[in-house]
């Protein structure tokens, strides 16, 4: 990987710093701290935002946002943040430059920042309940029609606050994950009104059978927990395909799930550590919930004297009582009404209340996205049980949460991820002014730019850094504080976008 930087130097306008660009090529959130001024960040805004682009009679619905104008000086940037698939409670602190690449960015930048909440998530719902007939409004085109219409016709308290439309300032998306694909996606479709984007962990390339999520896992885990994980699913797999039915409950009850029917719902509970990797974090150090589930299959008293693996693992027998052990501490003893997805009477799968994350997310990725978690094609090394597959996932994600899109349907005929791609470009894009900020030790990588299957060529308009850090890593600054790699994506971004804004100038005066 071939690092270049920017030289800065400082500029006149409104006593920020800019840079200018030297040639180079480059090869859902986060922990936030409490901030001295809560007061500058924490009040809730509303903004009345059209239910359908395409049919504005519909009305309007109130979408919730936080704002910030500590930094700001006319002329400077608007930073638009999408919180994505989540409650935007809180969100309010990752404005703030004690916390965040978009604080920096807006004290780098005298710029004003804007965290939106996604429309139903949170409270920002055009209807009052998460039904299949109100969530035909839940599209990633109406995500970015939203984005488009608050730009042109929000008002923001501060000076010049009904002047800064595209025309008037450039407004600049970040975002992470999900979000931060949508900043690409934005940045593509509507250039005319997204001047530049920063894009963490930015899954641009829409995926059914996105097996590589767990491969992604297994191969930067430790070699010890890593081997051992694959003997224990591999015996799962084995044990759970034949037919003895003694050796199958026996093995369910070792993971605590005697009482659970179908042994593929026990198979995917084992995906369980998969979210822990994901919510790594450098800042937290060695003491975090995936590195314990790692420590409990790799130490092992010998003797009266506790002793770690080699990097072979201790091997089946232990390794398989080990992660029994900690799945019955860890979740207890399950049952179907816990874990069932052939049960489709359970609580779980018919609430349609909103502020249900989970049921909106599976809205979008059974419609769009597809990213559906399941093991590895057969003769590939895996982490995640075989008996999670394509069908699996569209049964227990799709078909029980909304029956009445998805039971008649021809499992080819979704998700889109043929539109989609076709659409906003995937892999196959290069959007001008758009960071791509990655981390190696992201689950999502083989969505992104980074990914191992894709040559994706970086440049000084799309450039494109791959750090040491876990899935949207680089927004926070506790990262940057202790992983260098991280600090210096920071870094660069900045340069990158300050020297981007020294280029833009207003369509109209």
């Amino acid at each position: 990987m071939l690092w270049s930087s920017l030289l800065l130097h400082t500029s006149a306008l409104f006593g920020c710093v800019y840079a200018s660009r030297q040639p180079g090529i480059h090869r859902r959130f986060l922990d936030v701290r409490d901030i001295s001024n809560p007061e500058e960040y924490n009040t809730t805004y509303w903004f009345d935002q059209l239910i359908d682009h395409s049919n504005p009679s519909l009305g309007t619905f109130k979408q919730r946002y936080f704002f910030s104008g500590e930094f700001y000086k006319p002329g400077g940037p608007i930073l638009l943040l999408n919180v994505g698939e989540q409650n935007a409670d809180g969100f309010w602190r990752i404005l703030s430059a004690n916390n965040s690449i978009v604080g920096k960015v807006a004290q780098a930048t005298c710029g004003a920042s804007i965290a939106l909440e996604h429309r139903f998530f949170g409270q920002s719902n055009p209807y009052p309940d998460l039904s299949e007939e109100s969530l035909k409004y839940l599209t990633l085109q109406q995500n970015i029609d939203d984005m488009v219409y608050l730009a042109q016709n929000i008002v923001l308290p501060v000076e010049g606050g009904n002047s800064i439309g595209p025309d008037m300032a450039p407004w600049i998306l970040f975002g992470g994950s999900y979000p931060g694909a949508v900043v690409d996606w934005a940045v593509y479709q509507r250039p005319e009104i997204f001047y530049a984007g920063y894009a963490s962990s930015a899954v641009v390339e829409a995926i059914e059978d996105f097996w590589q999520y767990g491969d992604a896992v297994r191969v930067r885990m430790p070699a010890n927990c890593s081997s051992d994980f694959q003997a224990v699913i591999a015996h799962v797999d084995d044990v759970f395909s034949s037919t003895n039915d003694l050796a199958i409950q026996a093995l369910k009850e070792t993971f605590g799930m005697g009482n659970v029917t179908y042994v593929d719902d026990v198979a995917n509970m084992l995906k369980e550590p998969m979210g822990l990797w994901q919510d790594l974090q450098q800042y937290r150090g060695p003491n975090q919930p995936f590195y314990e589930f790692c420590d409990h299959l790799e130490i092992w008293d010998v003797n009266g004297k506790n002793e770690t693996s080699p990097e072979s693992g201790w091997g089946l027998y232990h390794a398989l009582e080990a992660f029994g052990s900690y799945m019955r501490e860890t979740h207890g003893f399950l049952t179907d009404a816990d874990i069932s997805s052939h049960d489709d009477t359970l609580p779980q799968y018919r609430n349609i209340s909103v502020d249900n994350s989970e049921r909106s997310w599976n809205w979008m990725i059974c419609n769009e996205f597809g990213w559906f978690q399941t093991g590895a094609p057969k003769g590939h090394p895996t982490i995640i049980s075989r008996l999670v597959d394509i069908a699996y996932s569209k049964r227990s994600i799709c078909q029980i949460f909304f029956p009445a899109t998805f039971n008649d349907k021809p499992s080819s005929a979704y998700p889109a991820v043929n539109d989609i791609n076709t659409k906003y470009g995937g892999w196959n894009v290069h959007v001008d002014r758009v960071f791509f900020a990655n981390g190696l030790n992201d689950p999502w990588i083989d969505a992104t730019v980074s990914s191992r299957s894709i040559d994706f060529q970086s440049t000084s308009l799309t450039p494109v850094f791959l750090g040491k850090g876990s899935h949207t890593a680089d927004i926070g600054n506790e990262n940057a504080e202790v992983e260098p790699t991280i600090a210096y994506i920071q870094e660069q971004a900045i340069a990158y976008i300050q020297s981007w804004l020294a280029d833009w100038t207003p369509r109209f005066r």
